[in-house]
């Protein structure tokens, strides 16, 4: 018998929207966000329409500036900058930690929006609100040190970001970046996370911190974001083509610069035999339906050892839950616990869908296809954004499956006879950020993994970002620019003793740390 399910009780984006309201006054209208910029919040910019990737309703589009009103947002983050960097650290360190505390407070209502706007299971958004705060105050601690013989930069940091993290990733860069002395500048995300940022920023502005917040197209506001001579330095996070334009941009110009781009991660399986230990991991490689840049999308499988993989991994692949992040039988019920809800936005759900079709018909061998009909909705819900997990042997190199990473739950995995073929796949999409390498035995692993062009490379483990003291970077087209985490983050957007070469990816060098 199948249940029905209902709308958990208090999580609707129209009571969202009124704690926003009530919380935020000054960055929040009854219709709309306000953008941030000369220490106030403003009612410009023209507002598009946004939909939810949940369930397709409406919820806060993001108002999109013109190219000359972002290059009087950067001039004024220049003044900003200009006071900030001769405040004294214990009062910045104040206002940071003042701010960290009000994310706390408000920890739920940011997660309920981050459900709303980008689809994130309540598990998950929590888990993006607090890796921000705790991140932030692991610098709050050890700043002092990180800062030590070293100044601001001569400009604000310009942040411009991708929308899959928005608290874990963007807030905690732009938190950590005024800790060291810099204002900061940001530019909400095309594809949603505007309600999660403005609330964000709201609460930081409160305590003094120089923020400005504006939304905008890329091509829009590249030329004041990227290529201003007011900015002191450049952090993307996103994907490879807006990623190259903004590389040649800050070469041209010898901006500062840390630019985080995709790049197809691979999971290799060769001579190994620990079967449980594998299917324990694979589900939780399709948190947040793989929609994040150390995902896992490609598997490069011994031929030899394809039914044993294939004996451990589909029964895993089979136990996810996917659905409505807010549905429950009863309204008092707890959130319900799932691995993911939909992708991005419909666009992109069709995009995968096709993507998939398109490689079965060009001989790619569909090996599980999940159905929506397994999934928990609510009655007569949009589903349009959702898509089950999918997994293809041997996508055809004509195939953007074969060689970029898909941002969904799509698995690829391709087959291998040799150590040679073994690093040609897992090395397909020229650097990467992240790869795993499951072998039995740890010489075979010592000796491969040097060869595989990822930052982080784990055995039978996955590698992720990581926080705090952990350093994270890419090869090859993955990364340009410096890399970060611990006190590298803090050494990117400061300056150094005169001919500092930062650890990082950049045209003239490539240094490790």
């Amino acid at each position: 018998m199948t249940t029905t399910l209902t709308l958990k009780s208090g999580t609707s984006w129209a009571d969202a929207w009124r704690r926003c309201l009530a919380v935020a006054p000054e960055a929040f209208r009854d219709d709309r966000v306000l953008n941030l910029w000369n220490a106030g919040w403003r009612a410009d910019g023209r507002v598009l329409p946004a939909a939810s990737p949940v369930d397709g309703g409406p919820v806060a589009g993001p108002p999109r500036l013109d190219r000359a009103t972002a290059h009087q947002a950067v001039r004024a983050s220049l003044d900003q900058h200009r006071a900030w960097r001769h405040v004294p650290q214990a009062e910045r360190r104040a206002r940071v930690a003042a701010t960290l505390d009000a994310l706390a407070e408000h920890r739920e209502l940011l997660a309920l929006l981050l459900v709303w706007e980008i689809g994130k299971p309540w598990r998950l958004a929590q888990a993006d609100v607090d890796r921000a705060v705790d991140g932030v105050r692991w610098y709050v601690d050890g700043i002092e040190a990180m800062t030590a013989g070293r100044s601001p930069l001569d400009g604000p940091v310009s942040n411009i970001a991708s929308w899959n993290y928005p608290m874990s990733v963007l807030v905690h860069a732009m938190l950590v970046q005024a800790l060291a002395g810099n204002a900061v500048i940001a530019k909400t995300p095309t594809d949603g996370g505007v309600a999660c940022l403005t609330l964000a920023c709201a609460l930081a502005a409160r305590e003094g911190v120089p923020v400005t917040l504006v939304s905008g197209s890329g091509g829009e506001l590249s030329e004041a974001l990227v290529r201003a001579p007011e900015i002191g330095c450049v952090s993307f996070v996103g994907g490879r083509d807006t990623g190259a334009a903004v590389a040649t941009a800050v070469a041209d110009l010898g901006k500062r610069h840390v630019l985080e781009q995709e790049g197809l991660n691979t999971w290799g399986i060769w001579n190994y035999s620990d079967w449980d230990t594998l299917a324990a991991v694979i589900p939780g490689l399709f948190d947040y339906g793989k929609q994040r840049c150390t995902a896992y999308p490609r598997f490069v499988v011994q031929r030899e050892l394809f039914d044993a993989f294939l004996a451990a991994y589909l029964p895993a692949v089979r136990t996810l839950t996917v659905g409505h992040p807010l549905a429950v039988e009863q309204r008092a019920d707890p959130y319900p616990r799932l691995d993911f809800g939909p992708v991005i936005n419909a666009a992109k759900a069709k995009e995968l869908h096709d993507q998939v079709a398109e490689a079965i018909d060009r001989g790619a061998v569909p090996l599980h296809r999940g159905s929506l009909a397994d999934a928990r909705f609510l009655p007569g819900q949009d589903t349009s954004a959702y898509v089950q997990p999918v997994t293809l042997l041997n996508p055809p190199p004509s195939s953007p499956l074969h060689h970029a990473e898909p941002f969904g739950p799509v698995d690829t995995i391709v087959l291998v006879d040799t150590e040679a073929e073994l690093l040609a796949a897992m090395n397909a999409s020229n650097g990467a950020l992240v790869a795993t390498l499951s072998t039995d035995d740890r010489a075979t692993y010592d000796r491969l993994a040097p060869h595989i062009r990822a930052f982080k490379v784990g055995h039978g483990r996955p590698r992720s970002r990581g926080d705090r003291d952990e350093l994270f970077g890419g090869f090859g087209a993955s990364w340009r620019g410096a890399f970060v985490g611990g006190e590298l983050l803090v050494h990117a957007v400061t300056r150094g003793p005169a001919g500092e070469r930062l650890p990082g990816n950049f045209p003239e060098y490539q240094l490790m740390p």
